[in-house]
């Protein structure tokens, strides 16, 4: 039997509408397809919505965005990698959310992404997470770029980390 795998990737634009909660108390609301990406309050919010393609249950461990509109062909060094401060999960063939937030305007990241989400350039978002067991690690990439009065998402590459890369 062939174990079970999860798979995020985009969700579609006709996903329902999601309202996600950060520790500070501040919701944000995301549509299908979509990111909602903020600065308020000396904090970067940032929600995506995704969907589980996979055949197993999604466990969200870390995310990495970077300010570029170039996909990467490697992923980032998982030291990079923030940890969620909460569990996120998504079940197989369901809609979900990935959440993180930047809080601290001493750094460099935080600097270039709020002024990113400021100005509509192009981000990347790498997120981390396995199965409920812990295994099975993948870090799915996703591009966010502003269109219009929207951010929009897309899945670019998938990338194994305890298995061998198929490609």
């Amino acid at each position: 039997m062939a174990a079970e795998r999860p798979l995020l990737v985009s969700s579609r634009f006709q996903d329902p509408q999601q309202k996600i909660q950060f520790l500070e108390g501040k919701f944000l609301i995301v549509d299908g397809g979509t990111a909602t990406l903020e600065v308020a309050d000396g904090v970067v919010y940032m929600v995506i919505s995704v969907r589980n393609v996979g055949t197993g249950l999604a466990v969200m461990h870390g995310w990495h965005v970077e300010v570029t509109g170039q996909p990467q062909q490697t992923h980032p060094p998982l030291e990079d990698f923030t940890t969620q401060t909460r569990d996120i999960y998504v079940a197989s063939g369901d809609v979900g959310f990935w959440q993180g937030a930047l809080r601290d305007p001493a750094i460099a990241q935080f600097q270039a992404v709020a002024a990113a989400v400021e100005a509509g350039d192009p981000m990347m978002l790498s997120i981390l997470y396995g199965d409920w067991e812990g295994g099975q690690r993948v870090i799915s990439l996703f591009a966010l770029r502003r269109a219009k009065d929207r951010w929009l998402t897309t899945t670019g590459r998938h990338f194994n980390v305890d298995r061998p890369d198929p490609r």
